[in-house]
Parts: structure tokens; sequence; C-alpha cells
């Protein structure tokens, strides 16, 4: 499977991806490299990877401890000691096998130890292989507040292993569905129907590589999230707010990002229509399609409130203004919309009603 180049990195598949990350071990003088997993990606995916890494560098494994609740800077701060005390020093490499909350709580740890070393993305779920680990973006959260910090940094490259789908359970294929099916609402009407079609999630590895081409294609053209890039936020303004209000919230169920991320496409389809031209029959088709795939959550006023007041604290604010990333049409997004707060009430109705 060709590789995929970003502005400042490449996206290596399967067995390609071995030997690229291989003959880039073995052309840079690395004085150390450290491994960091969870304890998931520890048990189930490090021996998978770890026999096919050669190199002379002496190897160290460093454990987090998985969720998104760990992604803080407390942990950072950890991670930093230890690498200290292991003497990593600025010609050492940190390769991240994991998961969203890994690759981008590891690269913000390599960005900025030591005012950055060099890191490598070994994506194992779903979502970061066709989202998280690409582009760039890494960071932390600030309480419940989504990656609120962190900077936007490439690693050396993202070597993408489709085998570590089949450590997953159903639920977390599904979540990283989701992002797949925002690829293609938001650049490519005929993916998102060859998507909307799809009733399994364990036979997705030859789509993945068309997911990476959509995020890396909007990704070069705008690196740094100043105009293009602000369409893969489609769903995530509300999906984001609803995210850490249950992360916050022991009333309600935790969501992972992809069922969060759900439930804010559906919203902001809504608000789409109101706002932004999209066709109440798409509307109501992207609501049934992901309906299919996602459990309801039911949202009393009192949720909808506290969802509405994390919206203030959204990345994408500017001069205290919350603004959308939407759709005109399936395939045609358009950023920066201004949203009235009754609009996104009207959104959480059509939400709960059948």
């Amino acid at each position: 499977m060709k590789s995929i180049k970003t502005p400042n990195s490449m996206v290596h598949f399967s067995d390609i991806a071995i030997e690229k990350m291989n003959v880039h071990l073995s052309k840079t003088d690395y004085s150390n490299v450290f491994i960091i997993v969870d304890e998931n990606t520890h048990e189930h995916c490090l021996p998978l990877f770890l026999p096919k890494v050669e190199t002379d560098a002496a190897i160290e494994i460093i454990e987090l401890e998985s969720g998104e609740e760990n992604k803080n800077i407390e942990t950072c701060t950890q991670v930093w000691s230890v690498l200290s005390e292991l003497g990593a020093d600025r010609k050492s490499l940190m390769i991240n096998l994991g998961g969203g909350v890994l690759t981008d709580m590891g690269g913000f740890i390599a960005a900025t130890f030591k005012r950055g070393i060099q890191f490598i993305n070994v994506p194992t779920t779903l979502l970061s292989m066709v989202d998280a680990s690409v582009g760039g973006k890494t960071g932390i959260d600030l309480g419940a507040l989504k990656n609120q910090i962190g900077v936007i940094v490439e690693p050396e490259m993202v070597l993408i292993l489709p085998e570590f789908l089949n450590t997953l359970e159903e639920r977390q294929l599904r979540s990283g569905f989701a992002e797949m099916l925002k690829h293609g609402l938001i650049q490519d009407p005929a993916y998102w129907e060859i998507l909307s079609k799809t009733n399994h999630y364990r036979d997705l590895s030859a789509l993945i590589k068309t997911s990476v081409e959509i995020k890396a294609a909007v990704v070069i053209e705008d690196p740094t999230e100043q105009h293009k890039r602000k369409v893969l936020n489609f769903g995530h303004t509300l999906g984001h707010a609803i995210e850490s209000y249950c992360l916050e919230n022991n009333d309600i169920k935790t969501l992972l990002h992809g069922e969060a991320i759900a439930i804010g496409m559906i919203l902001e389809a809504f608000v789409s229509y109101k706002t932004s031209g999209l066709a109440l029959d798409a509307v109501l088709e992207i609501k049934k399609v992901f309906n299919a795939h996602f459990s309801k959550v039911h949202f009393i006023d009192k949720d909808i409130n506290q969802c509405l007041d994390y919206l203030k604290f959204d990345k994408k604010n500017s001069h205290g203004e919350i603004k959308f990333a939407l759709l005109s049409k399936i395939g045609n997004p358009v950023i920066d919309v201004l949203v009235p707060e009754e609009i996104i009430r009207e959104a959480f109705v059509f939400y709960l009603n059948d």
C-alpha cells in the first residue's frame, strides 16, 4: 500500500511501515529509544511490535494508565521525570504505541521534552489510525476541557499496522468508524455512501487509507488550522462539549470520542440545515446512519444547559464568539459559522426525537 505524504512527515502502511521505520532507525544515530504504551497496548500490541524493531540503541518501555481522564499535565510530568531518570537526551526517540489519547499526549511530551525530541506514532485503534495520529496535533486536557494545552508538530512518521485492529473490542472500532463517516461528510460523498452501507467494523483496513488521504490533503493545505483545516472539526464543537460534560458528570455515561462526535454530527447536521443550506433530506439521512451504529444518549434540560456551558472553551472560538464548521451539502463544508443558542437547543430536540 503506497505511503501518504503530510506536510512534514509520512504515513506508512502494513509491512512497508516496519521496513521504513527500521531504515530510519539504521540511518539515525539515536542515543536511546523510548516506547510509550498503556496497560492495554503493553499486553496486546507490544509483543507484536517490539520483535520487529531493529536498532542498536537501548530500548526502554514506559507504561502509562489508559483513559481520557489521564490525559493531563500530571501524567506528562511523571513521564518527563522518568525520561530524565533514564538518561533521555535530545538525540532520543520516542515511539508512541497506542490510541488517540496516547499519541496526542506522547507527541506533546516529546515535543516539549528538552525543547523537542523526535517521535514516531504507531496508532493501535481505528480512531487513532484515521485521525488522531495524523496531522501533528498533540496535546492534553485541562481538567475536563479537551485538548486545551498542546502544540502542532508532526512525528517523524506514522506507522499504520491494521493487525492491531484485531486486538480491539467492537465499541472501540465503532468509535473510530465515526471519524471515517465524518471524512465522507466533509469531503467525499461517494466515500460517505460506501461507509453508510457498512454494518461491520472488522474489515475496514482497505478504507483506512481513504480516510488518511482525506485528512492528509486537508492538513497539507492548512497545517496550522488557519482556514481549510477547520473543516475537520465538523461535529466536534458540540461533540467535544458533550464528551467533556460526560467525562465530568457521574450521572451520565462516559462516552468514547467517536460516540460523542457521532452525536455532535447529528446535532451539527441539523444546525447546518437551519443556517447553512443543508437539505433536510440529508439531515435525516445523516441521523439515520449514525443512529444505526450508535445508541441514543438521553439528555435532559440540565445536561443540555451544561453542555452549552462547555462551548465557551472550544479552541475554534475567537473574540468571544463560538464558531462552527458545518455543511452546505454532503461533501461541501463551510467554516466559521456563528450559531444562535436557540438553534443549538432545537438541534438537541431533533436528536432526541425519534
